[in-house]
C-alpha cells in the first residue's frame, strides 16, 4: 500500500503525471490498481486533437480520440486517481522527491514523476497546409491510410526520407506522386525503385494547397502547375512538450530517425534522472495511440517496483532502531502480552 506522507502540511503523491493522454491515463490506472495515490496534470492539449477518429487500436479502431481520453479519464477517477487541469512549469528535486510548479501558482509534490506531455508536430511551411491536418493532410499510413486508399496521394519530401514514405504509401495507393519540393536531389537508386514502382515524380516548389469544397483538391507549384490531389502525406517534426524538465537537466535529444526529438530513457522509460520517467510520445514521437497506452503501463509497472524497494529499504530501517515506535510497539507486546492494553 501507499505510505501517506506530508510535506509542510501537504499532500504528498506517490505518482504525479503529466499529461493525460493515453500514455497518462494508462500509467495513471495502473497506479491506482497498485493502490498508489496519483494526481494527472493536463494541459488539454492532445497532439491527435484534429483527427475525427483513431484507428489501429484493437476493439477501440475508429473511436474519437477524446471518447478515449473520456472513458480513460473515468476509469482512473474510478480507482481514486485525481485528473486536473493545469501546465505544469516547473519540476525540482524537492528531498527524495518532486516539487512541481503548476501556472496556476500552486505546487503539488510527489515521490516519483512521469512525464508524458507529448509532442508538437512542426508542419512544413506550406500555406494552406496547417489547416488540413489530421483531414486529408496525413503523415501515417497505418492512421489513414485505409481511408484514403486508391486515391490520388501526393507525398511532400522535405528531407531525404521522402523517397521512404512515398514507398509505403505506396502499399495504399497506385495513383501516387512525389513531390520532391526542398528535399535532396534522387540518387540513381531512388529514382530506380520510384520508377519501378510506378510512383510519379513531380519537381518544383509547392507553395500552396488548395481546397474545393472543404476537400482538398491539389498542390500549386511555384511554375504554377496545379497538381490535382485528394490527400497530402507530410513528415513533421515532432518536438518534446518538455520544458518544464529542464530544471532537472533533461532536455530533447535529436531522433535517431532524423525525425525531430524526444527525451532519451531505457525501455521502462526511466531516464537519466532517478526518479523521474517518460512515456508516450515524449519517449517515441512515432509511438501510436495503442504504442503509447502500452508504454504508459510500462511505466506504471516500473515505477511501482522503484516505490515498492524504497518502502522496503524504509521498513527495515524502521525494523532496525530500537527506539522506533514500531519497534517499542513490538517489544510491549512481547513482554506485556494482552496486559498492554490495561485491565
Amino acid at each position: 500500500m501507499t505510505r501517506n506522507t506530508q510535506v509542510n502540511g501537504e499532500r504528498r503523491y506517490d505518482v504525479v503525471v503529466v499529461g493525460a493522454g493515453p500514455a497518462g491515463l494508462s500509467a495513471a490506472l495502473m497506479r491506482g490498481r497498485a493502490r498508489r495515490s496519483v494526481l494527472v496534470i493536463d494541459e488539454g492539449r492532445p497532439r491527435n486533437a484534429p483527427a475525427a477518429h483513431m484507428h489501429g487500436f484493437l476493439s477501440r479502431d475508429g473511436m474519437a480520440p477524446g471518447d478515449l481520453l473520456q472513458a480513460g479519464r473515468r476509469e482512473v477517477e474510478s480507482y481514486g486517481g485525481t485528473v486536473q487541469a493545469g501546465r505544469v512549469v516547473s519540476v525540482v528535486r524537492d528531498g527524495d522527491g518532486f516539487a512541481i510548479g503548476l501556472d496556476t501558482g500552486r505546487t503539488v509534490r510527489a515521490r516519483r514523476l512521469l512525464a508524458t506531455a507529448g509532442v508538437v508536430d512542426e508542419l512544413p511551411d506550406v500555406p494552406g497546409l496547417a489547416s488540413r491536418w489530421g483531414r486529408d493532410v496525413v503523415h501515417c499510413p497505418y492512421c489513414h491510410g485505409w481511408e484514403i486508399r486508391d486515391q490520388p496521394i501526393g507525398v511532400l519530401a522535405t528531407g531525404p526520407l521522402g523517397v521512404k514514405q512515398a514507398l509505403l504509401f505506396r502499399q495504399w495507393t497506385d495513383r501516387l506522386t512525389l513531390l520532391l519540393h526542398t528535399a535532396p536531389r534522387l540518387t540513381d537508386e531512388e529514382g530506380e525503385q520510384l520508377a519501378a514502382r510506378r510512383i510519379t515524380v513531380v519537381d518544383g516548389e509547392v507553395t500552396a494547397v488548395e481546397v474545393a469544397e472543404d476537400r482538398l483538391s491539389g498542390v500549386c507549384l511555384a511554375s504554377g502547375k496545379h497538381i490535382p490531389l485528394r490527400a497530402l502525406a507530410v513528415a513533421p517534426q515532432p518536438y518534446p512538450r518538455a520544458d518544464f524538465l529542464t530544471g532537472l537537466g533533461l532536455g530533447p535529444t535529436a531522433h535517431p530517425s532524423g525525425l525531430g526529438a524526444y527525451i532519451a530513457a531505457d525501455a521502462t522509460g526511466l531516464t537519466t534522472v532517478p526518479g523521474v520517467w517518460v512515456a508516450g510520445n515524449l519517449a517515441d514521437p512515432n509511438a501510436n495511440v495503442l504504442a503509447s497506452a502500452a508504454s504508459g503501463s510500462m511505466a506504471a509497472g516500473a515505477i511501482n517496483g522503484d516505490l515498492i524497494a524504497e518502502d522496503t529499504r524504509h521498513a527495515v530501517r524502521v525494523h532496525r532502531d530500537p527506539f522506533s515506535p514500531a519497534s517499542e510497539a513490538r517489544v510491549c507486546e512481547q513482554v506485556l502480552g494482552a496486559r498492554r492494553h490495561g485491565l
